[in-house]
């Protein structure tokens, strides 16, 4: 998978694929989310991009990643609320 708004190739860690199989997210809406989803920096290499996905009744679906040399996602999260 490559990601356009980050100009990276996806690399999607075991763990964040068991927590797709988990929350029933496919690779289409991670790449939807990637690519359109609001995101939060923590630093300068890792952020969480979240969405309000169409179809879903469980609030947000957030990708915790880092920037690296590729697109890294961390972990996938459901019934995500930003912090403020």
């Amino acid at each position: 998978m490559y990601c356009q708004r980050f100009d990276l190739n996806v690399h999607i860690t075991r763990h964040a694929r068991e927590r797709m199989a988990e929350r029933c997210i496919n690779e289409c809406e991670l790449h939807d989310l990637l690519e359109t989803g609001a995101t939060r920096q923590k630093d300068d290499a890792r952020l969480w991009i979240a969405k309000k996905m169409p179809g879903r009744a469980d609030n947000l679906v957030c990708a915790a990643v880092i920037l690296e040399d590729n697109l890294v996602v961390k972990t996938v999260m459901h019934h995500f609320q930003w912090e403020d």
